[in-house]
């Protein structure tokens, strides 16, 4: 049993001893009431308010009593386990801003196949803002404050109602209405006081990651895993610093963790971010990005085997995507990148946060919680093979930074030089302003000092200097203390980069040619990052010049080709063409790094030779597997985006769309066995590719080079409503049938037609009419109708007899038998002043479709092709009256090809190259 005493907080500095009987009421400049809000392992506290009225006025006191709480100590401890079998996970307020994304937390945490899991939660997005916004309006007598309570309040309680249920809701809601009436009462007491103590402040914003915590405890503890949470004001313990930090106390935090956990022993811990408690058990914060800190924390004191901290973004990118939009995610950095990185601007994580993890080698993965197939970004310590061998690194140079609204400050004079204890004297001048030098750079003749400092400190260290130089300015020992206002600082950053030779001087080069002047440059011996100081209207020009230097902006996709025949081996010959023009115009870099075909197939680990693809797949070729393959592709180290061609009309490679795409590769095609196939199929990759950042582009599989796809998203997008789509989609039959007049007879048209490389290789794939009714099918599906290849009625052209005869060269010499047929179908039509064309029907009106050979008037403008020319009529709502009309070349290796090479610029351009 726990006695009753007084509990009371102190500020640092205050004695820890020293209680109501030394002084009677609480001091208000000493020693606070410390409230401890829905922890059952040690003692509440309730907390008075009284208003006492006398003759000079209001006074405030503010009491606070223990209330006994028993604590069964014969329980027997459950010894803390530390190591690999624990993982750390961080969310975010966005990961945990509402209800659903809690619930997304939930399932993360869930599917999570390790033994044991530490998760650390935020506050649901804006509520620290909130919780700050409380402690102003209170502080400055702002009514509003009582209000801005009750939005606190229905903010999670509707999450609350969303999410629980039962006994559950209602111990949630009982210790939230709890917690907000015990604000209140601290509220009031700052509002009447007119201030709010750090400690106060720290201990009020703290309460978002309180309920938080329990909110997705309950939720986990919902689908039936065990969880307990954690209030970390009673385990994690930090001292404050003079410089708005805290620096953790291990030792006692390691210890207490032990005891909580042999307490509360389970294998799924929900922990607070960013609160935490000094040595004297006053609550307080680790700052600003506080529950990275306290992740990084926690992973260490339980040496957990990760810590995975959940955002909003893929990872870490090579540079400030909002300044480069080229810019790259990251695979992997050294904990020394990351912390060069995030010191000179970038968006990675809090320096500090990269400390306690470092010190036991857990590496820290950046991931995505709206992109769950994005890998994320790994900070960790390389391995020493990595250190040696450059060749195993993304690249020299990881990625740049920038640091804005800088200014150099610049002291030189003849008289610095040899002389000891100048520079202590400039920088101690410096730090007796408080002001935070960024930078430094020092000339080897000791001529000059030159130093980066925030914008807004510049003008107290120039007077500072000033005052503290006076004489040697005067006796001309120093000719000048001069600033340089408006200036930037752009890093790069890479792990021993510094040792490569070319690197410094590639840096250099590109920066002259972006016509940008360097005014300061530093290198630490460390070989980490190389800074530069610039122009601040220079910044984002220099940075996307050396970015794009280094083969970082450069949209380099790796290209794998499936299927080297016509439309495969025509497109290798259109990229080898358009390559050069691509990288110095476009900036563009496709690199074909594999072909395979169904028996051999060539690999290449920098990009395949396109002037030499034929020779080299046969000398260098190897066993085709397309498993093999396509992880060569995907797996480089050093392009991000991968794109997978298939060239072929196999159903078999086209049913391995759905596991690339999952993988987070691109696929391209003109092979319609996917789109065409299995309705329920078809539904899950296009659900798949809608909710994914993956792309999936078969422009080709309906038009060859015709823009027929995208012309009607673009008519369903912008709000049309597809009434009837009717056309001639067979380049092959479009060719047959213009040509089929006069006296010429059928069979003659069609050995002309494959002569000329018009039809597949066995013509009946044309004439049965199921090509067409492929494409039917997807642009049947494209307007919604769910039909499968089955529900298209098709007239067939092959004679009955021939369907099912042997091979090809038996089916072109028997077809003459059965021209007669074609030749008064003919006769009929021209009798009637109409001519045949075999076209597919998509009905939307009545969710029908139909493939059938067909007769037009000669006026019609299907009547006026030529040639293999395709032509498709779209009858929309806006297009009711006069169809909207798609019409061109619909075969031949060329235009097919064609429209798979303009689908790879469409992704290039959505990877971020120049539209």
């Amino acid at each position: 049993m726990i006695r009753n005493r007084a509990a009371f907080f102190r500020e640092p500095g205050a004695s820890p001893g020293k209680g109501p009987s030394h002084g009677g009421l609480l001091s208000r400049s000493r020693c606070y009431p410390f409230v401890s809000l829905g922890r059952s392992s040690v003692p509440r506290t309730r907390m008075g308010i009284h208003m006492q009225r006398g003759r000079k006025g209001k006074r405030l006191t503010v009491a606070a009593s223990v209330t006994e709480v028993s604590v069964d100590l014969s329980a027997e401890e459950v010894q803390l386990p530390k190591g690999d079998t624990w993982s750390v996970h961080k969310f975010g307020g966005t990961c945990v801003g509402n209800s659903q994304r809690i619930k997304n937390v939930a399932n993360i945490i869930i599917k999570d196949p390790s033994e044991r899991k530490l998760v650390v939660v935020s506050a649901m997005s804006k509520v620290t803002d909130m919780m700050y916004d409380l402690i102003n309006k209170a502080q400055s007598r702002d009514d509003s404050y009582i209000f801005a309570v009750d939005n606190v309040l229905e903010k999670h309680r509707s999450t609350a109602l969303d999410l629980l249920e039962g006994n559950d809701l209602a111990s949630f809601l009982s210790q939230l209405d709890t917690d907000i009436n015990n604000l209140k009462a601290m509220l009031r007491a700052i509002y009447i006081a007119g201030h709010a103590t750090e400690s106060f402040t720290d201990f009020v914003v703290g309460h978002g990651e309180l309920w938080s915590a329990q909110l997705l405890s309950f939720v986990i503890k919902k689908s039936g895993v065990d969880c307990k949470w954690m209030d970390t004001r009673d385990v994690l313990i930090v001292n404050p610093t003079n410089s708005n930090q805290v620096d953790p106390d291990f030792a006692e935090s390691e210890n207490r963790l032990e005891k909580w956990y042999s307490q509360n022993p389970n294998n799924t811990v929900i922990a607070t971010g960013f609160i935490a408690s000094t040595p004297y058990n006053i609550p307080t914060t680790l700052k600003r990005d506080g529950s990275d800190f306290s992740a990084a924390i926690m992973g260490a004191l339980l040496r957990a085997r990760q810590v995975t901290i959940w955002t909003d973004v893929d990872g870490v990118y090579s540079a400030d995507p909002r300044k480069v939009g080229e810019a790259v995610i990251l695979k992997t950095l050294s904990y020394q990148e990351a912390w060069e990185m995030s010191y000179f601007g970038a968006n990675v994580l809090h320096p500090r946060t990269i400390i306690p993890v470092r010190n036991y080698g857990i590496p820290i993965i950046i991931r995505n919680i709206f992109n769950l197939s994005a890998p994320g970004t790994m900070i960790c310590q390389p391995a020493d093979d990595e250190l040696e061998d450059g060749l195993k690194l993304e690249s020299f140079v990881k990625g740049f930074a920038t640091i804005d609204n800088l200014a150099l400050v610049n002291v030189e004079g003849t008289g610095m030089a040899g002389v000891p204890g100048t520079a202590s004297a400039i920088f101690g001048a410096a730090k007796d302003v408080g002001a935070n030098v960024i930078m430094i750079s020092q000339a080897s003749s000791e001529h000059s000092v030159c130093f980066a400092v925030p914008e807004k400190e510049v003008q107290a260290v120039e007077e500072a200097l000033k005052k503290t130089f006076r004489q040697a300015l005067d006796a001309g020992r120093l000719s000048q203390v001069q600033v340089i206002p408006n200036c930037s600082i752009l890093a790069a950053v890479g792990q021993k980069m510094a040792s490569t030779p070319g690197v410094s001087a590639t840096l250099f080069d590109a920066l002259a040619k972006a016509s940008i002047n360097v005014r300061a440059i530093a290198q630490g011996c460390s070989e980490y990052n190389i800074t530069v100081v610039v122009k601040r209207e220079d910044c984002i020009k220099a940075l996307r010049a050396v970015h794009s230097r280094f083969y970082l902006s450069r949209t380099t996709i790796a290209m794998g080709i499936i299927g080297p025949g016509l439309i495969g081996s025509t497109l290798l010959e259109q990229l080898r063409e358009q390559a050069a023009v691509l990288k110095e115009e476009f900036n563009i870099d496709l690199r074909v790094m594999g072909i395979t075909g169904s028996r051999s197939m060539l690999l290449s680990e920098m990009g395949i030779d396109l002037s030499q693809w034929r020779k080299l797949l046969k000398d260098s070729g190897e066993a085709a597997d397309l498993g093999k393959f396509v992880q060569h592709v995907h797996g480089n180290g050093f392009i991000p985006n991968t794109v997978l061609v298939d060239c072929t009309a196999d159903s078999a490679v086209a049913s391995h769309y759905y596991s690339w795409l999952c993988k987070g590769i691109h696929v391209i095609t003109p092979n319609k066995k996917a789109n065409s196939g299995p309705l329920d199929q078809y539904l899950k990759l296009r659900a798949l590719q809608r909710q994914s950042y993956t792309h999936y582009f078969y422009e080709a599989t309906v038009g060859a080079g015709l823009p027929i796809v995208s012309t009607l998203r673009g008519l369903l997008e912008t709000g049309d409503k597809i009434l009837r789509i009717e056309g001639i989609f067979s380049g092959t039959l479009s060719y047959i049938f213009n040509n089929f007049t006069g006296s010429r007879i059928f069979s003659e048209v069609v050995g002309e037609a494959k002569e000329q490389g018009y039809t597949e290789p066995d013509p009946r794939d044309d004439l049965s009419g199921t090509d067409v009714a492929r494409k039917v099918i997807i642009l049947a599906r494209e307007c919604g109708l769910k039909l499968e290849l089955s529900d298209i009625n098709v007239d067939s052209l092959v004679p009955k007899p021939l369907q099912t005869s042997g091979l090809t060269d038996e089916f072109m010499r028997q077809l003459p038998k059965f021209d007669q047929d074609m030749a008064n179908k003919r006769k009929e039509a021209e009798a009637a002043g109409k001519v045949l064309r075999y076209v597919g029907v998509v009905d939307v009106t009545n969710r029908t479709g139909v493939v059938e050979l067909r007769n037009y008037d000669n006026d019609h403008p299907f009547a006026q092709l030529s040639g293999s020319d395709n032509i498709i009529a779209f009858t929309t709502v806006r297009y009711s009256k006069q169809p909207l009309i798609v019409r061109g070349p619909g075969a031949g290796a060329e235009v097919t090809a064609g429209g798979i090479f303009s689908d790879i610029l469409r992704l290039a351009s959505y990877l971020g190259a120049p539209s």
